[in-house]
């Protein structure tokens, strides 16, 4: 528990602290510096010392612990307290006294024949964790993310619109071509409006909203295409439901390939962005009027006034 306490107290402090100078804050007697260097020469005493980016240098008396993230500890005096350096070395000079630990977690101190250290002198491990995949773990959390949100939305979409979802279908069937050149010039050119805009004062309402409006109109597009390469795979009378978890199955796992991940996403976002303003140009116009009925049929019947 003490080493977890130590561990996080440089963060701590950096967040409690942000607005303290580099010399004393509130209390003249503790050095809490962001980034600077803490001397304490020999005929000074003071409280703890904990530096984020900066060296230590101790001549004289720390009544407390030492703490340094990112610079060098050298103790010549007499630190009443434990020293923890989490990327930087520690170096006892002779005469140098230490009542407590001494952590750290990337280069081994330098203790001279003569310095005392009262408690442990110990590898914590922190530059192994440095070494630690964190990139992978990255990206297999944004893989479920995107994973999970894409199923929740396509299966709301499908089963609270499935007159929208037809449509969509029938334009995919119809207009494939029309629907991917749109696709296309909507993916490259909505960026580009957005950095040009951007740019110009007037314009940067302008940039910022397409921008903002790219991740949801992503997202509709993605389901949009898993639905439609899940029914042309799945056809007629299978349900849209499973339709559309079969596209999405299948979009998801090539997402686990490196580049044919990145392929298989742009193919359809352009196929689903083409597709959606297609459809939505379609709706708008007028509908096919109802077929008239055949010779000898009788007329439909109306009910009475």
């Amino acid at each position: 528990m003490r080493r977890t306490i130590l561990i996080l107290l440089p963060a701590l402090s950096l967040i409690g602290l942000i607005a303290a100078q580099p010399a004393a804050a509130a209390d003249p007697q503790d050095q809490v510096v962001i980034s600077g260097d803490v001397n304490v020469p020999r005929d000074r005493t003071v409280g703890d010392v904990v530096v984020v980016d900066g060296s230590v240098a101790v001549a004289g008396r720390v009544d407390g612990d030492v703490i340094a993230v990112s610079g060098p500890v050298r103790i010549a005096g007499t630190v009443d307290g434990t020293i923890t350096a989490v990327s930087d070395r520690v170096t006892l000079l002779p005469r140098a006294r230490v009542t407590g630990d001494v952590f750290y977690g990337d280069e081994r101190p330098v203790i001279a024949a003569s310095a005392t250290v009262g408690g442990e002198v110990s590898d914590e491990g922190w530059a192994d964790a440095a070494d630690f995949p964190w990139g992978v773990v990255g990206a297999v959390a944004w893989w479920l993310m995107v994973t999970v949100s894409t199923l929740v939305l396509g299966l709301i979409l499908v089963a609270l619109a499935p007159r929208a979802a037809d449509a969509v279908i029938a334009t995919a069937r119809e207009r494939f071509g029309l629907s991917l050149a749109w696709g296309a010039g909507l993916f490259v050119g909505v960026p580009i409006v957005a950095v040009f805009a951007l740019a110009s004062l007037v314009g940067i309402p302008l940039g910022v909203g397409l921008l903002l409006a790219l991740v949801p109109v992503a997202g509709l597009a993605y389901v949009t295409a898993c639905f439609v390469l899940g029914r042309t795979l799945l056809k007629d009378p299978a349900g849209r439901i499973p339709a559309f978890l079969v596209g999405w199955a299948m979009l998801r796992a090539a997402a686990l390939i490196p580049v044919a991940g990145i392929l298989a996403w742009v193919a359809a976002i352009v196929v689903g962005v083409g597709v959606l303003v297609v459809a939505t140009w379609r709706a708008r116009g007028p509908q096919p009027a109802p077929a008239a009925p055949s010779p000898g049929a009788p007329p439909p019947s109306t009910s009475p006034a």
